[in-house]
């Protein structure tokens, strides 16, 4: 038997893991027994500092009151009835509190989830007394605030003559109905607080420890633990504690544990907590500690729940820690109901740094963009300056360190493109053998005379599809990055494998499906990176490097790469042990023999004819290309949009050979004005410019026959070759 004290520290702990204390159900119930006027004081005493919003009406929906979160909330002390208070949240509500209310009279009370424009509602209703009501209307965001980390044990109130008023859902799925009579429960009565009973569930009879508690008007609380063996301590209080399936923590007001039960010790990873400082187990994801517990011993705020993160943990452990207060000898305790969040704060990451990926990868998307068509013009006008200065002229120098900076710059805009995956690929099934092999000269003279560079490849290796010019800028990055990490020299080495996976592998994040896979390594002997490191190498801009030594952008344009191919790349790491990047990419069959490759024809450097619409928002880029292809001897006629573009040929009489145009502008894009004008002139070539990816708008260019894509930036000859050859 447990003693009295002992039956009232139990009731804290249960209302903790509850979320809820069972004396607000035994208030609701004890509000049948008392004359309408005293039931009225009594439930605006009960609701008025509750952080939900209630309200307290008649039979007939008039308000009797309000408290101040629905005040807050709903304005509703300004409504006559709470119909007319709910009208601006649920369409027609008169239908669902009439529901709800028939049943309320039934049962005693009811519940039902809304879904608002808002969110989901759940709004319920509770007999308060002869000819009252009490209507809660609960946001489901705040509910999973308030529940999320507890664990309910079933619980049920009985009136007189043990009928059974009260099941939590807990309580109805251990005894798999909604028993009417305590007797269908537990068939040997009266039952024995504290002890051992033999408890009817739907899994047959089951020896449960049961904790009875007095309440008000001859009710009755039961909370029945099963799977807890009676304790044969002395009772303190706080003699279930231990025995409770629920990992619980008992903190003093200043965050020293004073007790700590088996499934917290169990999940903190500590076998002696008690005695220590919550700081010393968990620390917090940004705000302080000891605030937050004076915050729930001072009852500020309606939600104490933190994510922490447990210090004592080899690997990360991520822990819900909701707080809930109780008193002891007069001083406030605080009970800490503790849930494993390792898996929840796992996934909110990915999501987390797949965001910021994606973010990054638009926001590089966009500025390579603008980029491309400032040094579209740029090398443009440089290129036409050109054309009027000799080598022997004293500005041609200049001019050729404008155009070699311009495509330095155009580089550094690619990397930016590669990063953000939005560059144009030509992928091509390839030998890896054959592309490594010619490469490894270039290799040799990158990593110098201290290096010794080593390639081992599988005598069996399947081919993979990739763009080869971008497969080489990986491998030579990687190679670049190895080189610099070994000052006093060693060995890198680069192995291709063939792997086959059975099952999915799970690694960073990533999930690389089951197949067959090529795998090609990097390896080198160098300094190695950091571990808080090694979670951002990827990102653009961030190096490990001295400040002039490196642009940040190897990395993540080698990620970019590989992604946007269908690839994976992982980094393994210690300090001073050196660094190994893998690379997995789909195998693919075989290469086919190619056709031996047709000479390339000459451009006719004779003047050409034609009429060429050019489409260009941007003023200086319409400006040079426009001069580049009269120079040519081309006839050009100039729009700087889309709509200006179909006025031209509203004229029926205006011919036009060949459309060059811009894909992306305001208004009307690229492609869309194109299929118009096409309509009544399909004979007409197209020219698609962009400073965008092919890939961005390739599927609509597909549609489009005789048309072709020119990346920016170009330069004069670029343009003027690919219109010529558009001309035929």
């Amino acid at each position: 038997m447990v003693a009295p004290g002992a039956e009232r520290y139990l009731i804290v702990l249960v209302a903790a893991i509850l979320g809820a204390s069972s004396l607000w159900i035994g208030a609701i119930s004890h509000f049948s027994d008392l004359t309408e006027e005293r039931a009225a004081s009594s439930v605006s005493d009960l609701i008025r500092h509750d952080a939900i919003p209630c309200v307290v009406t008649g039979p007939d929906g008039a308000l009797i009151y309000a408290n101040d979160a629905s005040e807050r909330a709903y304005e509703a002390r300004r409504h006559p009835t709470l119909s007319s208070a709910m009208q601006p949240l649920i369409a027609n509500p008169g239908a669902l509190l009439y529901r709800l209310q028939t049943r309320a009279a039934a049962r005693g009370s009811a519940y039902e989830d809304v879904v608002t424009g808002a969110g989901h509602v759940r709004l319920s209703v509770h007999r308060a007394g002869e000819g009252m009501l009490l209507w809660r209307v609960e946001r489901s965001a705040e509910g999973a605030a308030r529940r999320g980390g507890t664990i309910p044990l079933p619980m049920l109130t009985v009136g007189r003559n043990n009928a059974v008023l009260f099941m939590n859902d807990a309580a109805r799925l251990l005894i798999g109905e909604r028993a009417r009579t305590l007797d269908r429960i537990c068939a040997k009565l009266p039952l024995r607080s504290g002890q051992m009973n033999n408890i009817s569930t739907q899994t047959g009879v089951q020896s449960c420890l049961v904790v009875e508690l007095e309440g008000i008007a001859g009710r009755r609380e039961i909370f029945i633990m099963p799977g807890v063996a009676a304790t044969e301590r002395p009772s303190d209080g706080w003699t279930f504690f231990d025995e409770l399936p629920v990992p619980l923590l008992k903190l003093a007001r200043g965050g020293a544990i004073q007790l700590c039960n088996r499934p917290a010790s169990e999940l903190l990873g500590c076998s002696g907590c008690a005695g220590k400082q919550i700081t010393d187990v968990l620390e917090g994801l940004g705000r302080s500690i000891p605030d937050w517990l004076e915050d729930a011993a001072q009852a500020r705020g309606t939600v104490h729940s933190e994510f922490l993160r447990v210090r004592t943990a080899d690997e990360e452990v991520f822990i819900q820690v909701t707080l809930n207060r109780a008193t002891e000898e007069g001083e406030t305790v605080l009970i800490a109901v503790l849930n494993d969040a390792t898996e929840l704060k796992s996934l909110e990451a990915q999501f987390v740094q797949s965001q910021k990926m994606q973010a990054i990868g638009q926001l590089a998307g966009g500025v390579a963009h603008d980029f491309n068509n400032l040094l579209t013009a740029i090398s443009g006008h440089c290129d036409l300056l050109l054309l009027r200065h000799d080598q022997g002229d004293s500005d041609y120098g200049d001019l050729l360190q404008i155009a070699q900076n311009a495509n330095r710059a155009a580089s550094l805009v690619n990397q930016l493109l590669a990063y953000s995956r939005k560059q144009t690929l030509r992928p091509e099934v390839m030998d890896l053998r054959d592309a490594m092999s010619d490469l490894t000269h270039l290799l040799n003279r990158l990593v110098g005379e201290k290096i010794v560079l080593s390639l081992n490849h599988d005598p069996t290796l399947w081919s993979i599809r990739a763009d080869k010019r971008q497969f080489e800028q990986v491998i030579m990055n990687l190679v670049v990055n190895a080189r610099d990490a070994m000052i006093s020299g060693g060995e890198i080495r680069i192995e291709t494998r063939n792997v086959t996976l059975e099952a999915p592998l799970h690694r960073d994040r990533a999930v690389v499906s089951p197949g067959r896979w090529v795998r090609i390594s990097v390896t080198d002997e160098g300094i190695g990176i950091p571990p808080d490191r090694l979670q951002k190498i990827f990102e653009p801009f961030f190096t490990t490097k001295k400040t002039g030594e490196g642009t940040g952008l190897g990395l993540s344009t080698a990620y970019g790469i590989v992604k946007q191919t269908g690839g994976f790349i992982f980094v393994d790491s210690e300090r001073d042990q050196g660094t190994t990047f893998f690379l997995m990419f789909p195998a693919h069959e075989s290469v086919a023999a190619l056709p031996a490759p047709k000479a390339p024809s000459m451009i006719d450097v004779t003047p050409a004819e034609g009429i060429i619409l050019l489409v260009e928002d941007e003023a200086p880029v319409r400006a040079f290309a426009s001069r580049a292809l009269q120079m040519r001897g081309f006839t050009v006629l100039e729009a700087e949009s889309a709509e200006d573009a179909l006025d031209i040929l509203s004229d029926k009489s205006v011919e036009v050979d060949v459309f060059v145009t811009d894909v992306v502008m305001p208004g009307l894009d690229g492609p869309t004005w194109v299929q118009k004008a096409l309509v009544d002139r399909p004979e007409v070539r197209v020219v698609f410019v962009s400073g965008y990816a092919e890939e961005d708008f390739g599927d609509t260019q597909s549609r489009i026959p005789n048309s072709v894509f020119l990346p920016k930036p170009f330069s004069l000859t670029d343009l003027t070759e690919v219109v010529q050859r558009q001309m035929g």
